[in-house]
């Protein structure tokens, strides 16, 4: 028997069409294989501009503006609660970390709850915005967004948006402001 009239044999025991592998091909070439295709970019389906102010922020000017902040929280922290600050000997305890830590909670949950951005997104040009009604971050989404963020993990696993978990969940989305 040949080739052909095998496959054919063995895909009529099966109730559907039998997957190949190249039905996982763009999944294995990993997410830029998803996102390539002619008019596609980040924030395409969320309805925000591919370039310019509105789209959505890349990784690399996020990740600034969380340094900025991290390194306003180490200040405040050093200040308020005698933290030291990163780099610095002695360093800081584990219990001592999560003090900055929650110095960015609370930083971060006043400023995005309240105008929308940190310190941080300011200096970089972003914005944190909400992709329902009028586009400003309600306190239950700045809430559990800051939460997530805090947590790490929901960070640094995105969509092919480019938006974190940390943004997903809340429905919320950073983007350029110039």
């Amino acid at each position: 028997m040949d080739r052909a009239g095998q496959r054919a044999r063995t895909a009529s025991r099966y109730a559907g069409p039998v997957v190949d592998r190249k039905d996982f091909g763009s999944w294995l070439q990993g997410p830029r294989e998803r996102t390539s295709a002619g008019e596609q970019y980040r924030g395409r389906d969320l309805g925000l501009p591919q370039h310019g102010p509105g789209s959505v922020a890349g990784f690399g000017i996020r990740f600034v503006g969380v340094l900025i902040d991290w390194g306003i929280a180490s200040v405040i922290a050093r200040g308020l609660f005698g933290v030291p600050l990163p780099f610095s000997q002695p360093p800081a305890s584990g219990g001592q970390g999560f003090v900055v830590l929650a110095v960015f909670g609370v930083m971060h949950l006043l400023l995005v709850g309240t105008v929308g951005l940190t310190i941080g997104h300011r200096v970089v040009g972003l914005q944190v915005r909400s992709l329902g009604g009028t586009g400003r971050v309600l306190p239950l989404q700045a809430l559990a967004r800051t939460l997530l963020l805090c947590m790490f993990i929901p960070a640094v696993v995105w969509d092919r948006d480019g938006r974190g978990l940390h943004d997903k969940v809340p429905g919320t989305v950073i983007v350029r402001t110039r």
